[in-house]
């Protein structure tokens, strides 16, 4: 069907998308949501396991204090009403990664409702509504063996492990974004990377997608360009599909513009939209059926017997609201002003999604606008040629500096520096290492130089003719000159000096 698909023009010229983002959040607590296992990524399979989590007999839950500090702190960051009163609800259906076949959550009585979150989109800025944001526990992990998907269909076999299960979530749902139009995909990604600088500010969640625990379900339906409600006037909403736990924000992006594509294609052939969940390929970049989306009443929600509500007091309230970091946006303006980036700059700091990478820069030793030049040119461009996000190239912020410090000491220059990030992602060592063991270092021998400059000097005879006459600007090509025969590795500042010595 890729082939055929209606392009991102022609679909966005004769429709209108809407999204709604369901943004799955890994708490950062000790224990899990409602039991004492621990919660480190990376355990041995089902080792970090209770009777309570795994649902067995007898086995009682107790919520986590933590966790509804931390889903407070949120709703409030997101601009929500935090409610004073609210409880835990099971939402049964069986997956056999979860072992008690029902899941606590929160169903018609979140603990945060009805806020929103501004984002920027080139310049312009779209207020995304929340809901709600609710509690609830993780599932546990399946891994197929087998096949060429890594899915269950065409598996051998497949293993559950249930370390994750019982994992404290914040589910943070967005009302029905509408009337951004072609930028909609664009809306989604800078939606999802603004709440995760969001939750990293208020130290809540780790929020690394590519670990899983941060994911987005990203739900998107079209109706006719133009249509709306004759009475309300509001927007038409078509039939949804909800593509799950998509774990990048370049395939949030991705996915919501192929679906765009892949509706707007099916509805103009006069097909209907099914109401169904999706998977998206991260190597094709094109979602495919998982199972019919249920509806709230199929997963007959119940009060959870076994928990008491959650009813935060209003001076607890206050105290966590008072004690919130500066918002987002006022941070980004205190940061623009002491790294001294004209409005242009910041925008594509921002764009780049690299805020939070060039504050760790500046804080290991860098200049602002050095860590710019390298997370915004030189490692954005190569984060895009590997099509992976900027935060996952193989990089840190503190080997940026010392890149950026190995310039400002004259050992290497820009140019240089260029190998030495080379190295260091190819994974052979720290900058200084990669510096010695490819021979980086630029040359400050004054016996080399003067040899490299005498070479240039005889093969160019007519400009340094032109510079005994007086033109000092031609040492330019020389340099260039002894800067080749040397592999870059020349001080072009004493390199002029030695000629212009030499032709004075």
């Amino acid at each position: 069907m890729t082939e055929t698909l209606m392009s991102y023009d022609e679909a966005i010229a004769a429709f209108d998308p809407a999204m709604g983002l369901e943004v799955h959040v890994e708490l950062s607590t000790n224990t899990k949501m409602f039991c004492g296992c621990a919660v480190d990524f990376g355990a041995e399979p089902n080792t970090q396991t209770c009777p309570t989590c795994l649902g067995l007999p007898g086995s009682m839950p107790v919520v986590n204090g933590k966790a509804v500090e931390s889903a407070i702190r949120i709703g409030l960051a997101l601009n929500c009403e935090i409610a004073e009163w609210c409880r835990f609800a099971r939402k049964n259906y069986f997956y056999p990664d979860m072992p008690k076949n029902f899941q606590t959550s929160q169903y018609d009585e979140p603990i945060a409702f009805d806020g929103w979150l501004d984002v920027e989109v080139d310049g312009e800025t779209f207020r995304v509504e929340i809901e709600r944001a609710h509690m609830e526990e993780d599932t546990g992990k399946s891994l197929h063996v087998g096949g060429a998907t890594g899915r269950i269909h065409g598996a051998d076999y497949s293993l559950v492990d249930y370390n994750r299960a019982g994992i404290p979530l914040i589910e943070i749902v967005t009302r029905p974004i509408v009337g951004a139009g072609a930028k909609a995909p664009a809306v989604a990604r800078a939606y999802v990377a603004t709440l995760r600088d969001l939750l990293l500010g208020l130290d809540v969640s780790d929020v690394r997608m590519e670990q899983g625990s941060m994911r987005c379900d990203v739900n998107l339906s079209l109706a006719p360009k133009g249509s709306a409600d004759p009475v309300s006037g509001k927007p038409v909403l078509g039939t949804r599909t909800e593509t799950k736990n998509v774990n990048s924000l370049r395939s949030v992006e991705r996915a919501a513009r192929f679906e765009v594509c892949r509706q707007a294609t099916l509805l103009t052939a006069g097909e209907s939209i099914l109401q169904e969940t999706r998977h998206f390929h991260e190597d094709t970049g094109v979602t495919t059926s998982g199972r019919e989306k249920s509806d709230a009443d199929d997963y007959r929600y119940f009060p959870e017997p076994d928990l008491v509500p959650v009813a935060p007091s209003r001076e607890w309230v206050a105290e966590l609201k008072a004690a919130l970091p500066v918002p987002l946006r006022e941070q980004r303006a205190l940061l623009q002003a002491a790294w001294g980036f004209t409005d242009l700059e910041m925008r594509d700091v921002v764009a780049a999604e690299a805020v939070g990478l060039i504050e760790q820069t500046v804080a290991a030793g860098s200049s602002p606008q050095a860590a710019r030049k390298w997370w915004v040119a030189e490692l954005t461009r190569r984060a895009n040629e590997d099509g992976i996000e900027l935060a996952a190239l193989p990089i840190t912020p503190a080997q940026v500096a010392a890149i950026q410090a190995l310039v400002d000491s004259g050992s290497i220059n820009d140019k240089l520096a260029r190998q030495v990030f080379d190295g260091v992602l190819a994974g052979e060592g720290e900058p200084d290492a990669v510096v010695a063991a490819r021979g980086l270092a630029i040359v400050s021998d004054e016996g080399a130089l003067g040899e490299a400059v005498d070479r240039a000097i005889a093969t160019n005879p007519d400009v340094a003719e032109k510079i005994r006459d007086g033109k000092v600007a031609a040492a330019g090509a020389l340099i260039g000159a002894v800067m080749k025969d040397m592999k870059g590795q020349a001080d072009a500042g004493r390199v002029r000096e030695l000629i212009l010595e030499k032709l004075s």
